[in-house]
Parts: structure tokens; sequence; C-alpha cells
């Protein structure tokens, strides 16, 4: 574990942190500290960082309420940038937007982006506005009870697939549960944020056992 003083912060007495979201490893923004706010970021637990147009201390969340709770800070090789690990309880934007990053400026054509986080926005979208001829729509028409037969159906092929040894097969209907899974999610109002965290917990309790068997 470094030492603050051991940061190199520029001729300004600032040092670039990016925030991601520890939850969804999404990239929230990118903010400047100087030491100061990063004392108090890790006295408070809390992002503090340094306005360049106000020059001065902000408290990220102070006036939204939208604060980000740090979990870690990591320096790169240089010594002269920061990764700050935070969960949020809102926005990060100014804008609204969960990121400050969403304005495209290049994008490859035949590289096909996928996040699942994408996708339950896109499932969540098709129950606000139902389009016609959509398969999704159909099963929030239907309601739970058709959700859920389709969640033991495509469970079942999960498990006939992968006792035939079947890789390609089991990856596909893997998929197929993956996405009725998450059409439950959105009914019931669970989100990502809400596996990621009991997930999240089982982790810490897994590794907590590991260690008591090992001192056993």
């Amino acid at each position: 574990m470094i030492n603050i003083d051991e940061l190199k912060f520029d001729e300004k007495g600032l040092i670039p942190a990016v925030v991601v979201d520890a939850l969804s490893k999404k990239v929230l923004t990118l903010a400047y500290m100087n030491k100061e706010s990063l004392k108090i970021s890790m006295e408070k637990g809390l992002t503090c960082f340094y306005s360049r147009s106000r020059q001065e201390l902000w408290l990220k969340g102070e006036t939204s309420g939208n604060y980000q709770h740090i979990v870690s800070i990591t320096a790169d090789c240089d010594k002269d940038a920061l990764v700050v690990m935070v969960e949020k309880d809102g926005p990060a934007c100014h804008t609204g937007k969960e990121s400050c990053f969403f304005e495209p400026v290049f994008h490859v054509e035949d590289k096909n982006e996928f996040s699942i986080d994408e996708l339950y926005s896109l499932l969540k979208g098709r129950k606000e506005t139902m389009p016609e001829g959509s398969y999704t729509t159909y099963l929030f028409e239907k309601g739970i009870d058709k959700i859920l037969k389709k969640i033991g159906e495509e469970s079942t092929e999960v498990i006939i697939a992968s006792k035939a040894e079947d890789k390609a097969e089991t990856i596909y209907e893997i998929s197929d549960l993956a996405y009725h899974v998450m059409v439950m999610m959105v009914e019931m109002g669970i989100t990502l944020d809400d596996i990621r965290r009991e997930l999240g917990s089982r982790h810490i309790i897994d590794h907590k056992v590991k260690q008591e068997k090992m001192t056993k």
C-alpha cells in the first residue's frame, strides 16, 4: 500500500481520477483530485474532487444526494493517475445519465458490442413501451406464470444439453435461460445490481469459509 506522498500530482497539484462502478465495472466519470480532496475522500469514504472550473473542492452527492461510496483507490504504474472503484447512490452525470460517457465518437460497424446491462435496459424498455410483434412484449403480456413456465422449460434444455456433453448446445440453451430469467427480473423489479450485490456478499462469505478451513 503506497503513501499519498508517493503519488505524482501535476504542476497544478492535481491527479486524474477515473471513477468506476464497482458492481457493473462501467466507467462513470473522469474527475480530478488534489492532495486535500484525496485525503477527504479516504477519510469520509466518499469521492471528493477538485473542480478546475470553480477552483474549489466538491463532495460528489452533497447537493444531488448521488454519493459515491469508495470501495478502493488504485494508482497506475507511474503513480500519476487513479482508478476509484465506487458503489453509487445514483447517476454519476449531472445530466441524469448513469455515466458521463455516452456521446459516440467512433464505432467499427462489424464489431458487435454486447453488455448485459444494455440487454437489461432493452428488456425494461420493452415492458415500458410494449411494441407490437415483440416476443418480449408477448411474455410481459402473458405475465409471470408464462415467464416462469419458459424458465422451467429452458432449465430442462440446459440439463439435457449438458448431460449430452454438447458444449455448443449447452451455451445456446444457457443463453435462452439467461434471457428468460432477465425477463422475469424486469417483471419483478429486480435489477442487475441487486444480483451483483448478492453474489458479491456470497463471495465474501465463501472467502471467509475458505480461510476458516485453512486455519483448522
